[in-house]
């Protein structure tokens, strides 16, 4: 009796063997480039500002940092589960630098800046995620006395210009008009707290990060579920329209899950000093959807920021490149 197994063919087979080392190649690639993977994180994180102001009326905030942080973990765990139970003994002896990152970086970050957005607009919050870098300079020296040198400071005021550029529309009045509401304050707290997440990830434990991620993921989750609960005894209610719940499943895997995955290898990679510098391309891109979304212009103020921005970062990450 004949086999209903379908036959592989020998011309398939040296077609598989050429795809399969190519694409791990060009993976390999991708996870060694450290321009890539930040890029692709604060491209994430800015798309993670715009949805979240654009469903705040009907998602309410924890609500939406639960369900995202559950999305990721969900897509996260099955990946991670061989290595976890692996690298479980070196997560257990280092359980409370990984809480703390899992609960502040995770779990309260997310949250604070979604509250932030029931009050502040999305233009405000990618703008003054121009003030990361800075932190993360203060939090490196703050917690490991570690000196910014004057390239790193050059680039990170050249980068702040740009951003500068285009939050004035290129003018220095509208620039003077830019204000803030009761909701920056809680996009300021959230930026300090990412900041000192970024700092600290250079004292992670030496496991694979897919278990790394796994872990905080399951923290920052678990931590914000009884405010969940407490968000909806107090009558906040989630509306799960097709575009909500869209909304956040987009959340969950690309903000949180890929991109935490991509910044934590960016900052192993140049260090948080550097990765931070990065982080002003969330108002380039947030700028970028403005453009595409709301139908705006795309004038030369935004192109001069933009290349203010892109001068920084060269700057910052450089003299690493020197090194290599």
């Amino acid at each position: 009796m004949r086999s209903s197994r379908p036959i592989i063919t020998s011309e398939k087979r040296r077609l598989f063997d050429r795809i399969l080392p190519a694409t791990c190649a060009t993976i390999s690639r991708a996870w060694h480039s450290t321009v890539l993977l930040l890029v692709l994180t604060n491209l994430f994180w800015a798309v993670s500002i715009v949805i979240g102001r654009a469903v705040h009326e009907l998602v309410p905030p924890v609500a939406l940092a639960f369900w995202r942080g559950l999305i990721a973990l969900i897509v996260v765990f099955p990946l991670a589960w061989p290595r976890l139970r692996r690298d479980w003994p070196v997560l257990r002896r280092r359980w409370r630098l990984v809480l703390m990152l899992g609960t502040f970086g995770i779990g309260v970050y997310n949250t604070i800046i979604y509250l932030g957005l029931q009050t502040t607009t999305a233009l405000n919050a990618v703008l003054m995620q121009s003030a990361t870098p800075l932190f993360i300079l203060l939090c490196s020296f703050m917690l490991f006395r570690e000196r910014p040198g004057l390239q790193q400071i050059v680039a990170v005021l050249i980068s702040l210009l740009g951003v500068a550029v285009i939050a004035g529309q290129g003018s220095l009045q509208a620039l003077l008009r830019f204000s803030l509401n009761r909701g920056d304050a809680f996009i300021l707290v959230g930026i300090a707290i990412s900041a000192i997440y970024a700092a600290l990830l250079r004292r992670r434990p030496t496991v694979h990060p897919l278990s790394f991620l796994a872990a905080t993921f399951a923290i920052g989750t678990a931590n914000t579920l009884p405010f969940y609960f407490w968000e909806r005894l107090s009558g906040a209610v989630l509306h799960p329209t097709p575009g909500v719940l869209l909304a956040i499943l987009c959340l969950g895997v690309f903000p949180a899950f890929i991109a935490y995955l991509f910044f934590n290898r960016g900052v192993e990679l140049i260090g948080a000093n550097r990765a931070g510098q990065f982080i002003h391309l969330v108002p380039v891109f947030g700028s970028l959807f403005a453009v595409v979304s709301l139908g705006e212009s795309f004038r030369g103020y935004h192109l001069f920021g933009i290349l203010l921005i892109a001068a920084g970062i060269i700057l910052a990450t450089v003299r690493r490149r020197h090194r290599v």
